[in-house]
């Protein structure tokens, strides 16, 4: 994939999405998602194992973390997840804010790419799923723009160099050119803006 990235503090948009899974009451964790095949819970270990794989990615700590594909197992969480979580995407903004981080070969869910791709994926996930997190438990949302813009920017790359002009997550749903760049960016991965529970 033909990409260019800055260098980002992963930080705000970490921060941001610690903020809604802390929000999240426990009589919503059964409750759907915009990922079919998780409810909250799974969409928060998602979340806790994600922060983790690509926090040993950026230090270059390729193991089981870094090895296991994300469809493996249907993720779930532990009775501290919230503590769990909320350090793993603290440990997450500080690994990249490593300049090495960002340059090199590293690993994540089995796939080994460069590291300025590594960090790419990280963001995309970061804003995507903050965003199904807070579509799901009712929440307002505003991503680190400087996360947003490059979310976009990777999930665009990859619609464009796809024939069918499928993303990354599957078919592309169709958003106005003149949408907030946040619609823009969960149509591109394959999410229609509108979700609601």
């Amino acid at each position: 994939m033909t990409y260019t990235t800055i260098t980002l503090d992963l930080g705000p948009q970490t921060r941001i999405v610690a903020l809604l899974a802390q929000a999240v009451r426990d009589e919503r964790l059964a409750d759907g998602t915009p990922c079919p095949d998780y409810a909250v819970r799974h969409l928060l270990g998602h979340l806790t194992g994600l922060a983790v794989a690509f926090r040993d990615a950026a230090r270059k700590d390729l193991g089981p973390t870094t090895d296991t594909p994300p469809a493996t197992a249907l993720p779930d969480i532990g009775p501290g997840w919230r503590e769990e979580l909320a350090e793993a995407l603290d440990d997450l903004a500080e690994a990249w804010r490593d300049p090495t981080a960002w340059s090199g070969m590293t690993r994540a869910g089995g796939v080994d790419l460069p590291g300025a791709i590594a960090a790419a994926v990280a963001v995309d996930e970061l804003v995507i799923h903050g965003w199904d997190l807070a579509r799901a438990t009712g929440q307002e949302y505003r991503p680190d723009p400087a996360a947003l813009s490059a979310a976009h920017d990777f999930l665009a790359a990859a619609a464009a160099e796809n024939d069918r002009g499928d993303g990354i997550f599957g078919p592309v749903v169709e958003v106005p050119g003149d949408a907030p760049l946040l619609d823009r960016t969960v149509g591109l991965s394959g999410r229609a803006p509108g979700w609601t529970r």
